[in-house]
């Protein structure tokens, strides 16, 4: 007989009685984006109506009043309030990013 074989049905037989790791106290998941307050959700009855109620507004510097087809910066920004006007002239949403 070889001891070859049996070497390796005895390794295989010692490595199953092997325990997993505890669990860590660590959170492992994936980070949430953070949440940020800009106002949107107090604004959100402004939805529908006209583009000009909009311009009688005082906003924060950091907001923008996102026009049809006009190019925007992708960078999220939750602290950022972004009016996004219909191509109907109306406000269409208004939120944080």
């Amino acid at each position: 007989m070889r001891p070859a074989p049996w070497i390796l049905i005895l390794g295989l037989a010692v490595a199953g009685c092997d325990q997993p790791a505890p669990p860590s106290d660590k959170d492992t998941s994936a980070p949430s984006l953070p949440q940020g307050d800009c106002g949107a959700e107090k604004l959100q009855g402004l939805v529908g109506q006209p583009a000009s109620v909009v311009r009688q507004m005082t906003l924060p510097q950091s907001a923008r009043v996102i026009r049809p087809g006009q190019a925007i910066t992708a960078d999220f920004r939750p602290d950022r309030l972004n009016v996004e006007i219909g191509k109907d002239g109306r406000i269409g949403r208004i939120g944080c990013y």
